[in-house]
């Protein structure tokens, strides 16, 4: 009853054992000792290492292109925001020199006008001042 237990998807597994090399014969004449191979310090390569160059600079290009995408969808939206209230806070320091100005134009139109139209309705005798009727 010995069955192969299947772990969980989420639990990393090995996936590529290294063999350890063979120790190199000694030269005779050599007397200096070969570095120990210790088997605990084989480790399993990581996917990266196992991808030639040119696999592994594609891989990097499309994760380069997923960030970038999720990049301009946040970037856009938080720009539009920022955007948004510079120009509410610009409109709103206008407002008050926009008012006064249209106010003046206003006031000068308004007079210009009603000083022509008693200039007609009273006859030859108008205002010498157009301004003192504002």
């Amino acid at each position: 009853m010995n069955t192969p237990r299947i772990p969980p998807r989420f639990v990393p597994t090995l996936t590529t054992v290294l063999e350890v090399p063979a120790p190199a014969p000694k030269a005779a004449a050599d007397d200096t000792p070969a570095p120990a191979t210790d088997p605990r310090e084989a480790v399993a390569l990581g996917p990266a290492a196992r991808l030639s160059e040119l696999e592994s600079f594609a891989l990097e290009e499309q994760l380069m292109h997923r960030v970038l995408q999720r990049i301009d969808g946040a970037l856009e939206e938080r720009l539009s925001d920022v955007v948004s209230a510079a120009v509410q806070v610009q409109l709103d320091a206008m407002v008050p020199r926009l008012r006064s100005e249209i106010e003046a134009v206003l006031r000068t139109l308004v007079v210009e006008s009603l000083a022509q139209e008693l200039g007609e309705t009273l006859g030859s005798n108008p205002p010498k001042d157009a301004s003192s009727l504002g």
